[in-house]
């Protein structure tokens, strides 16, 4: 069963009785964990609980298969329904899956967690048509989605904010969910007991220094070639608990943006006219080393570093070594190549 995008929140905190397992993916991590722990919740409150809550490893269960039926059918020590937990889910699982819904056991809700699962994914193929599963896709806010997430969050806080406000805050959050909440609640304890409405001053004053602009900091460096920086900024990232996934892609994104600028100047258009078609906006603070980086980057250099970028986060997720070490490897490579370093 594929749930729409209108009814998947909604349907997280209150999943169909009929439904067996539930595979949550996309290329919002925060929004599938959310997601994910709200289908959790909805069968037991403590997700640490080792009776009820088990964690499964997706390559143990590619090796051996039975171990879905074997957790499936367990029934917990001290009573109750239990939740098997898979964390990143892969297409390596499809036929596993598929030869479980054949002959389903127990009454345990199976969540699979999984990353940007591509339209021809086994898994999704699986778990779409099922009568007895259900995929939920985690798509990153956008403009449309992310106003309205950023008013019932502040107004679920007992505050309002201004337009200024609000246009700001869409320009620099939507990147990840839990980032995006996390944010806006540290917006809503900076304004305090004042009941006026969020300024463009108050957000301004909070979110000018917050993860995701450790992350946008981060992939400045990279593309300016400032070594220290990255290193100050990966550093903060990590102590931020961005995991390398998270950093990889919020360069990424910096580097599709540079192409596309630096392709648009390559065919004669102006700098601020080329810069003027990104959205989201770029934000102030980092429009001028943004404009420098484009100004010095070719098209064919960004495209291969953006390889870089797309192959070590496939690395990340499938050759057990390291994360982040595999991350900050890539990006220290890419940095000191960069067109942009000052050499002596």
């Amino acid at each position: 069963m594929k749930i729409p995008a209108a009814k998947a929140d909604s349907f997280s905190k209150s999943p169909d009785s009929s439904i067996k397992a539930i595979l949550v993916y996309g290329p919002d991590e925060g929004l599938v964990l959310e997601r994910s722990q709200n289908l959790l919740h909805t069968v037991v409150d403590d997700a640490q609980d080792p009776f009820r809550v088990v964690n499964l490893d997706n390559d143990a269960l590619k090796k051996e298969p039975s171990l879905i039926s074997d957790e499936a059918a367990a029934i917990s020590m001290m009573g109750g329904r239990r939740v098997i937990r898979i964390r990143s889910a892969s297409d390596a699982l499809a036929q596993v899956f598929s030869d479980y819904f054949s002959d389903p056991v127990g009454d345990a809700l199976i969540i699979l967690e999984g990353g940007d699962l591509p339209g021809r994914s086994k898994l999704r193929k699986v778990f779409e048509t099922e009568n007895l599963a259900a995929a939920i896709a985690c798509y990153k806010d956008d403009e449309k989605s992310l106003p309205g997430l950023i008013r019932q969050t502040i107004e679920n806080e007992g505050f309002s904010l201004s337009n200024d406000a609000l246009g700001f805050l869409v320009a620099n959050l939507g990147t990840d969910r839990r980032l995006t909440r996390r944010e806006l609640q540290k917006l809503c304890l900076y304004k305090g007991k004042n009941s006026s409405p969020i300024s463009l001053e108050d957000a301004q004053a909070c979110i000018g220094d917050t993860a995701t602009l450790t992350l946008d900091d981060l992939a400045i460096a990279v593309g300016t070639g400032n070594i220290q920086k990255l290193e100050k900024n990966l550093l903060r990232a990590q102590q931020e608990n961005q995991n390398a996934i998270t950093i990889l892609r919020a360069v990424t994104r910096h580097f599709q943006r540079l192409h596309l600028t630096a392709g648009l100047v390559a065919q004669g258009v102006p700098m601020d006219k080329a810069v003027s078609t990104l959205r989201p906006p770029l934000f102030w603070k980092v429009a001028d080393p943004f404009k420098a980086q484009a100004r010095k980057w070719s098209p064919n250099a960004l495209s291969k570093s953006l390889g870089m970028l797309l192959e070590t986060e496939a690395n990340c997720k499938k050759t057990g070594a390291p994360a982040e070490t595999l991350c900050a490897r890539t990006l220290l490579e890419i940095t000191a190549n960069a067109p942009t370093r000052r050499r002596a």
